[in-house]
């Protein structure tokens, strides 16, 4: 449920100050008129998320019968997530000191071109993270005992995303969004490594990769399962009582130089840039 509330938060938030921008942006200029179709497109994003989010539950219970089948389906998304989870990252790294310049200027744009390609920007804005979410939800669930609590967590981090935004927006709070996000992506490339390892199982289950049965540790006797730092390890990180070898190095291949990547000291001091209220 933490993984799950952290992907909700994170993406939730970059989801949030992009429609920030956008209204903050229309309500300096003078357009309120613009307001509801900036929200139509914002509706039709969430839309077409949960859309996806079932499709791909549907694809995997229903669709795909085999069990080889359903293992490497789980296989490729979790590689997928691991792909967007990873590029997410470094790009909201490189892009926070400009997205808002950035939108304006589309924004501007499409106000020059008409209402539609509006709704179509505020749309292109936010489906990508409803997208993303999506995918990460459904790779980080995988192999969990699912009885709502992981969707109800997402549903929650996404609630408090929201409800930051609107602070930061309508109130005088201010969020250091530099360190928010660097705490957040930092275990966000956990998170991604214990999903890339889960893939990595699934294509062994799958017997597209070999090695299913070389353990690289079994820790059983010494995890207690109904232990709450045994769900926590489990949830979060995807630390479980045993490992293969492939499993093992797929993590640390993966977390350790992205890791380094990600917290190595930028080449210029980023600068936060708090969202704009309507008032200023």
């Amino acid at each position: 449920m933490l993984a799950t509330y952290l992907i909700g938060l994170r993406e939730g938030l970059e989801a949030t100050l992009v429609v920030s921008i956008l209204i903050a942006f229309l309500v300096k200029a003078g357009r309120t008129k613009q307001l509801p179709l900036v929200w139509a497109g914002v509706a039709a994003a969430v839309a077409l998320s949960v859309l996806f989010g079932w499709l791909l539950s549907y694809t995997s219970t229903t669709l795909l019968r085999e069990y080889d089948q359903r293992e490497l389906f789980e296989a490729i998304t979790s590689i997928l997530a691991v792909v967007f989870v990873t590029w997410m990252i470094f790009w909201m790294r490189r892009a926070a000191r400009s997205i808002a310049r950035d939108l304006r200027g589309k924004l501007t744009d499409a106000l020059a071109v008409g209402s539609v390609a509006v709704a179509f920007m505020a749309f292109l804005a936010v489906v990508r993270e409803g997208l993303e979410t999506s995918l990460i939800f459904y790779s980080a669930v995988q192999g969990a005992d699912v009885n709502g609590g992981p969707l109800y967590a997402l549903i929650g981090g996404v609630a408090t995303a929201v409800a930051i935004g609107y602070l930061m927006y309508a109130t005088a709070v201010r969020i250091n969004l530099t360190v928010f996000f660097t705490i957040t992506g930092g275990l966000l490339i956990l998170v991604a490594a214990g999903i890339l390892k889960y893939g990595v199982h699934d294509l062994q289950e799958a017997n597209v990769l070999p090695g299913l049965n070389n353990l690289a540790y079994d820790i059983s006797g010494a995890l207690d399962p109904s232990a709450w730092y045994t769900a926590l390890l489990t949830g979060m990180f995807n630390v479980t009582p045993t490992a293969t070898v492939l499993e093992v190095i797929a993590w640390a291949a993966y977390a350790v130089p992205v890791l380094f990547l990600f917290l190595r000291p930028a080449s210029s001091k980023p600068v936060v840039a708090p969202v704009p209220s309507p008032q200023s």
